[in-house]
């Protein structure tokens, strides 16, 4: 992964294994009871059953404490997993033969899900993904995890390991075949830019906010741009036209969650919309625009090269 541009970093991964503990020592197994209440026991695998008859006299106290202690686990894990790519860890620790698994199915697959079993409970994403076979010809695979709807990126970064180690297809003689797909641009999370009422402390930052919306850093655009004081209100809205007699224009860049972009986009009223702004750096994020009819009356105000010095000395 270092030698593709990964970045190695080590965490503490004890929250995961907590949680990961809860799936087997919690009283989720009544859940599994639930499910397959209308179903013959007698019919089941005997290890099944022996899951089944365990915590039978767990209490509704129990699962609150399980739920509280399974919340702080997430509150743990939730800034590591917004701070990096993926995390990568084995599948599976070790590979067991079929008769050591009969022989203790329970502890063993426990085992087996060592790095694994909090998937669910945290609520994470993650792709397994095959590289290569160990010392005792047994095989072995690694899995790259994120926060929920990260599908799109763990998968082409999988797709580029998989690439990269052009391993055949499971236990056919099959060649890994070629794929020319390009690491997801877009995960989970957008960075929008904005430079009026959406500012932090201006009447409409609260629909930035109340999506989830995070504020990533202060900046300006490149120095294309002219900022218009826009005709109506309330609230007061400025527009930003690119225009290469302009200047740099303040603005903050906010991450927001890919799935409330459409209900942000839809609350934004013309002469505004979203597209692409340039930052000072070079960078082409998301941000509002101003369509040119919205201009006719609208004061010129990039003097200011700032939506709130406007405010302050309007």
């Amino acid at each position: 992964m270092e030698s593709l541009g990964g970045e190695k970093h080590f965490i503490d991964f004890e929250p995961f294994f907590t949680a990961a503990r809860l799936l087997y020592e919690g009283p989720w197994v009544a859940e599994r009871r639930v499910a397959t209440e209308g179903v013959n026991r007698q019919a089941m695998l005997q290890v099944i059953q022996d899951i089944l008859a365990t915590q039978e006299d767990a209490r509704a106290d129990d699962l609150f404490k399980a739920e509280y202690k399974l919340q702080a686990c997430r509150q743990q894990v939730r800034d590591v997993l917004q701070s990096y790519d993926f995390i990568l860890t084995p599948t599976a620790g070790t590979t067991y033969t079929i008769e050591q698994v009969q022989a203790d199915p329970i502890k063993l697959n426990s085992n087996l899900g060592h790095y694994t079993n909090f998937m669910n409970l945290l609520d994470c994403s993650a792709i397994a993904v095959p590289t290569g076979f160990i010392s005792s010809g047994l095989p072995f695979g690694v899995t790259l995890f994120s926060r929920a709807f990260s599908d799109a990126r763990l998968l082409s970064y999988a797709n580029l390991m998989q690439q990269t180690l052009r391993l055949p297809l499971g236990a056919m003689d099959v060649a890994c075949p070629d794929s020319s797909a390009a690491i997801s641009s877009c995960g989970d999370r957008i960075t929008v830019a904005v430079c009026g009422a959406h500012l932090q402390g201006q009447p409409l930052n609260y629909q930035l906010t109340e999506r989830g919306g995070v504020f990533l850093e202060k900046t300006v655009t490149a120095n294309t741009y002219k900022l218009y004081a826009l005709a109506g209100g309330p609230p007061k809205r400025p527009g930003l036209v690119r225009d290469e007699s302009g200047s740099e224009i303040e603005m903050e860049l906010w991450s927001l969650p890919t799935a409330t972009l459409g209900s942000f986009l839809a609350g934004i009223a013309a002469p505004l919309g979203l597209g692409k702004l340039e930052v000072k750096d070079g960078r082409w994020v998301t941000g509002f625009i101003c369509e040119s009819y919205g201009l006719e009356q609208a004061t010129d105000i990039t003097s200011f090269r700032s939506w709130r010095k406007y405010l302050l000395n309007k």
